[in-house]
């Protein structure tokens, strides 16, 4: 259903390694962070040969690419995993207009000013860098923005980018509702302690909130996500990672075996960190693409703490989305 926007727009953005999520007021988007380099389709019509529908093609100023799901079948896979891409690497600005032009072909265009509240990895938002690494994904994303889409042309006016961690977005997304006001039964869970484990394709990321203050000996970000689980089942490195989570999201990779020793990896990052220390927490919040291979053991290993969203894939860009309007609203008070 397409919804006129309002004048003002508030977006969530999941900057997430295996997907990039965007969620709006009238919903979400998760498009697989599948990148490639334009160049099969050519080579298929010189050929002479059929194939299927290309994944969308978006054109920027740095190059043509193919976005999201099978990308990596038409052209020259781009795998970068380091923290780098956040700050602006082409294939990041061009998965971000993908997944743009994805929601606005759900949802209706966004006509006026947009603040976006951005979700990062824990380890670019710590340490020496921390600052530099805001200010560079700030400095891209802030301002206006042209691209074209399977030829149609797309621009957008981003007025203001407020930057947080991806845990920080599951933690609201459980506190607050659609109107960003506090669940009135969840918000004496603020002043106690939450912890929460976020499980991404690149990473596992572990958070813990007391009294509304992060606690920093509880929290920590290790590349242990799904990535990991892939890696196992591939040990020749016969697929590319683009490859394997496509086989993975069409239930088509056997991971039976490699998914008990990545349980085993995951829970051992959780174990070395938290100890028995989460006993004392008020609940345990699991978010994430890889909470839905880990749900059974996990809940299992928590006896009844953990809450899983519904949707955990959106719920990071959700919580954002409920951020935003929770800071929109104090802003007009």
């Amino acid at each position: 259903m397409t919804t006129k926007q309002p004048a003002q727009i508030i977006l969530g953005e999941d900057l997430g390694m295996g997907a990039n999520k965007i969620f709006g007021m009238s919903g979400g988007v998760e498009v697989p962070s599948q990148v490639s380099i334009n160049g099969a389709q050519q080579v298929t019509k010189m050929l002479g040969l059929r194939s299927k529908k290309p994944p969308l093609h978006v054109e920027t100023e740095q190059g043509s690419f193919y976005i999201g799901g099978s990308a990596h079948d038409w052209g020259h896979p781009i795998e970068n995993l380091d923290y780098d891409r956040l700050i602006g690497a082409p294939e990041m600005r061009a998965l971000f207009y993908g997944s743009l032009t994805h929601y606005m072909k759900s949802y209706g265009s966004l006509d006026g000013d947009i603040t976006v509240t951005v979700g990062m990895p824990l380890e670019p938002l710590t340490g020496e860098d921390a600052q530099q690494n805001v200010y560079a994904v700030r400095r891209w994303m802030k301002g206006s923005h042209c691209w074209k889409a399977d030829g149609q042309q797309y621009e957008i006016y981003i007025q203001d980018v407020k930057i947080t961690s991806q845990p920080v977005g599951a933690l609201f997304d459980y506190l607050l509702d659609e109107q960003g006001v506090f669940i009135p039964e969840r918000k004496a869970v603020f002043g106690k302690e939450v912890g929460i484990i976020s499980v991404g394709f690149n990473t596992v990321e572990l958070l813990v909130v007391r009294n509304k203050q992060t606690v920093q000996r509880f929290t920590v970000g290790t590349t242990a996500g799904v990535r990991r689980l892939l890696e196992i089942t591939n040990p020749r490195g016969m697929y590319s990672m683009g490859e394997l989570d496509t086989l993975l999201r069409s239930q088509q990779l056997d991971i039976r075996d490699a998914l008990v020793i990545w349980e085993r990896e995951v829970t051992g990052v959780i174990e070395s960190t938290w100890g028995q220390s989460w006993k004392r927490f008020a609940a345990i919040l699991m978010v994430g693409g890889g909470t839905i291979l880990l749900a059974n053991s996990l809940s299992y290993h928590f006896r009844g703490k953990v809450y899983i969203p519904e949707n955990p894939v959106l719920s990071i860009a959700r919580g954002l989305y409920k951020l935003g309007l929770f800071q929109e609203r104090r802003k007009r008070r």
